[in-house]
């Protein structure tokens, strides 16, 4: 019961989460331009800042994780936050933008790095881990994450043309209901669990990088997914612009967002069954070759609809990266540094690309125009995946057993290759 019980509490916590990260920043870059008429090149300051401090908080959250273990402490830290949100846009953010770019920055960058870029990844992380413990598929729980997202995504251009502070005040809203989800769910850790968290030493998270396959790992993260994570950026205001009214451009591209995100939804459901047939190494390619193929067509094609296009590839991709990314960790690193694992390797390697990134593309915009600047991320990706086809260590395709709680029937059902992340500790 309590298995069941607290998957269902975790989803629902795992969908207001992305319902609010949706309302919160899906239309940033649209807010940055249209309403508070920032430039390219300014707006990718902007992205830089969110990440540099996405990029310190990561390590500390990835280690902090770890060390409590099972406990709620990071998701109480991280509900709070959300709760913040519609006051923080209205009052702090935005003014602050509009007077001193710099500051503006440097507070958002603190609140939207902490609780929705790193926080995000925290939160799958410790799902993942709870998933681990109680017998069900990390990926089940996600899926209603990705729904919550589509969900906000479906009216958030209607109401961004409104006012885009109503997007933000429904993003409080989705916090303050994560309070009680949170407070009902009933995770208790083993003497074992608590011990082996407790004497967790940060000498203990460095050592990974002393792992050769740390780094072999690191080749995609830092090469291919960061440059596909700095083309979607500005994406939104590239798809906009194909349609002669902005604000029928921000309406479309919030039904494409959700319409892609619910396929996603669905495609969370089947990437365990892909990921166990092809393996870790090979989902992780796969979805990577998916990513190139999105940045390439997007600066090949013309028109809403083969934009559109482009854009649903990334339903495709993204649920069997997130699976990959846990089973490789699952199967190649020690278990009670998952969290330190994710949210450095992956988390943090994202930030620290995006934060050098983020201007250097948004320039580029600004010089050369979107669909020349994709060709060219296109080809550095390319580079990228060439060499993870040798850098990252080849993966069994069935986990190993471990020792959890017997799954729930009616969770376990259609195991989805149950063997992936969820069953190796």
């Amino acid at each position: 019961m309590a298995i069941r019980k607290n998957y269902a509490l975790l989803s629902a916590f795992l969908f207001f989460y992305f319902f609010a990260q949706a309302m919160s920043i899906s239309l940033l870059a649209l807010w940055l331009k249209r309403t508070l008429g920032l430039s390219g090149a300014e707006t990718g300051v902007v992205f830089a800042a969110n990440f540099i401090f996405a990029m310190i908080s990561q390590p500390l959250y990835g280690f902090v994780s770890d060390k409590v273990g099972l406990r709620k402490t990071v998701l109480w830290l991280i509900s709070g936050l959300v709760v913040l949100s519609g006051a923080f846009f209205a009052f702090v953010y935005g003014p602050l933008l509009k007077t001193n770019l710099l500051l503006g920055a440097i507070a958002g960058g603190a609140y939207l790095g902490v609780t929705f870029i790193a926080g995000s990844y925290a939160l799958e992380s410790f799902v993942d881990r709870v998933g681990r413990k109680y017998g069900f598929e990390y990926s089940r729980a996600r899926l209603w994450g990705s729904l919550g997202f589509a969900a906000a995504a479906f009216f958030s251009g209607r109401l961004f043309n409104l006012d885009p502070l109503y997007n933000f005040a429904l993003a409080s809203c989705a916090g303050l209901i994560l309070l009680p989800l949170l407070a009902f769910a009933k995770i208790e850790p083993s003497a074992d669990e608590r011990e082996s968290s407790s004497a967790l030493k940060p000498a203990d998270a460095m050592a990974i990088f002393k792992l050769p396959k740390f780094w072999g790992f690191m080749v995609l993260i830092l090469g291919v997914t960061n440059l596909y994570l700095v083309y979607d950026q500005q994406f939104p205001a590239f798809y906009a612009s194909h349609f002669a009214d902005p604000k029928q451009g921000a309406a479309m591209f919030g039904y494409l967002n959700s319409a892609q995100i619910f396929l996603e939804a669905g495609m969370l459901f089947v990437a365990p069954f892909v990921v166990n047939k092809i393996g870790a190494k090979n989902g992780l390619l796969l979805a990577a070759a998916i990513m190139i193929v999105r940045i390439a067509g997007s600066g090949l094609v013309h028109g809403p609809v083969p934009i559109s296009a482009m854009k649903m590839l990334h339903s495709l991709e993204l649920p069997i990266l997130v699976v990959s990314i846990f089973r490789y960790i699952a199967f190649h690193f020690e278990s009670r540094l998952a969290s330190t694992l994710y949210l450095v390797g992956v988390s943090f390697g994202h930030s620290l690309g995006l934060a050098v990134l983020s201007p250097i593309v948004g320039k580029s915009y600004d010089l050369i125009g979107f669909p020349s600047t994709y060709l060219l991320i296109a080809l550095f990706a390319a580079a990228f995946w060439v060499a993870s086809v040798f850098a990252l260590s080849p993966t069994p395709r069935e986990a190993p057993p471990a020792k959890a709680a017997e799954p729930d029937p009616a969770l376990a059902q259609a195991d989805l290759g149950g063997g992936d992340v969820a069953k190796v500790n």
